[in-house]
């Protein structure tokens, strides 16, 4: 609240983690950036650090955006399944909540 992100739904990324035991044929699609494979981890956490929102098992050669596109999380904004949520910046008023992002997310 001392930031003013209270219209904040929660904070997104993505990471990836290690996958000792990934099939042989499975290496070249989750080879991650990295040495070895990865399976990639999409999170949401609200202020409080509480995960609401895991979308896991996208491959290591993907980036966040390829991810994003596939998440179940965005297919709901595309759907307007969103909390209402009001907030105002610069003078302007939005009538949706967004989540804080680095900047590789549109």
């Amino acid at each position: 609240k001392a930031h003013d992100f209270t219209c904040r739904l929660g904070s997104i990324d993505c990471t990836h983690w290690s996958w000792k035991n990934c099939p042989k044929a499975w290496h070249g699609q989750f080879h991650g950036q990295k040495k070895g494979s990865t399976i990639i981890l999409e999170a949401v956490a609200d202020q409080e650090t509480l995960i609401w929102h895991a979308f896991f098992g996208m491959p290591g050669s993907w980036n966040d955006i390829n991810v994003v596109n596939r998440s179940p999380l965005m297919n709901k904004i595309a759907n307007d399944e969103l909390p209402a949520v009001q907030f105002v910046a610069n003078g302007r008023t939005y009538n949706y909540g967004y989540y804080l992002a680095d900047g590789i997310y549109p």
